[in-house]
């Protein structure tokens, strides 16, 4: 019931939002669209007997291009308050301070930790558009999901008690929030936050979270936020990639069957296909998209990412590792050798994919 509740507020107002988007131009259109949500949902007040979530579709429909029409209203981003600013250069600094012994590690580690990617060549960038890897540079929920399964897992030695838990969530949500806040706070990364945040939420309040009404609340929530962000492709795609893995990821995995936690942390065909259902449940979602806006699909997307995202999320973990350390001054050297050799085979990966 909670759940048809919530897909009953947070679709009909992210399609409100998309319709006012894309209507601005037309304004006949738009008008009669306008006066037609609300009338059609007061019809359906006044008609009772059992109409309550066709009303709250509607309403919400309603409220949704209300914001998508008046979008233009939002504040432009500009360069954010001096201590963002400085906060995010000196996370930068530090990045560039870890001393790699490859050329091409410093710029990777850079664009993958703080999104800059000023640094990367011309070659670099190539490699990854043509290995179908575009998705591991920009700076998303991607990146943020590793960190937080970093945090989960560094501090699951304190405990799982009340207490302790609470002071985990709380823990987890700032952290969370001030890397989002820090590196420019992009729709994906803002959208991983959202899903921490009402996970961690869920939690607190000693509640199983559903993954459906995570992802419609992070969803309603943000556009009710920023109503500008439904015309971002990185929006698009993000909530398009988690909707894949909360309806599909399931179904796939359930064709392979379960020996246990135990067992299946151990059952390699198992791992393989978990990692190919991941893949293929965000490309049924994201695929079109991508080829109506960019016109490409990547043919070796499989291959792409059973190869490439157990080095990435190997490169994350090292790479904050070496940032966190390089910024206290007790960074080893064997630390910075593994990140450049993990770097370095990532980059050797794709360049093969590449040129597939």
């Amino acid at each position: 019931m909670e759940e048809r509740e919530i897909v009953s507020v947070s679709l009909p107002l992210a399609g409100g939002v998309l319709l006012g988007t894309y209507l601005m131009g037309n304004l006949h259109v738009l008008a009669g669209v306008c006066a037609l949500l609300p009338a059609a949902a007061l019809l359906y007040l006044l008609s009772g007997r059992g109409r309550r979530y066709a009303v709250i579709a509607l309403l919400f429909g309603a409220v949704g291009l209300s914001c998508g029409v008046t979008r233009r209203m939002d504040l432009p981003a500009g360069d954010g308050p001096a201590t963002v600013s400085k906060a995010s250069e000196t996370l930068r600094t530090h990045v560039r301070r870890i001393p790699f012994p490859s050329e091409e590690t410093g710029p990777l580690v850079l664009a993958l930790m703080t999104g800059d990617r000023s640094g990367l060549d011309r070659e670099t960038i190539q490699t990854f558009r043509q290995s179908g890897a575009s998705h591991i540079l920009a700076l998303s929920g991607l990146h943020l999901g590793i960190l937080y399964g970093l945090l989960l897992w560094l501090t699951k030695p304190f405990g799982n008690g009340l207490v302790t838990r609470r002071l985990r969530s709380m823990f987890l949500i700032l952290a969370a929030g001030a890397y989002t806040w820090v590196t420019g706070a992009s729709p994906s990364l803002v959208r991983a936050f959202l899903f921490i945040l009402l996970r961690e939420s869920a939690l607190l309040l000693e509640r199983k979270p559903s993954p459906v009404r995570v992802l419609c609340g992070a969803l309603t929530l943000q556009l009710a936020l920023t109503p500008s962000v439904a015309a971002s492709v990185g929006f698009q795609l993000s909530y398009l990639a988690m909707a894949g893995i909360v309806l599909v990821l399931p179904r796939l995995q359930g064709w392979y069957p379960s020996e246990g936690p135990r067992k299946d942390r151990w059952n390699l065909p198992r791992r393989l296909w978990e990692m190919m259902a991941l893949s293929i449940s965000c490309q049924l979602f994201t695929g079109p998209l991508a080829w109506l806006r960019f016109g490409t699909f990547p043919k070796y997307f499989l291959l792409t990412n059973l190869l490439a995202m157990p080095l990435t999320s190997a490169l994350v973990i090292l790479s904050a590792g070496c940032t966190l350390l390089t910024a206290v001054g007790l960074c080893p050297g064997w630390l910075v050798t593994a990140d450049d050799a993990v770097a370095r085979l990532l980059l050797q990966v794709l360049g093969i994919i590449a040129s597939m």
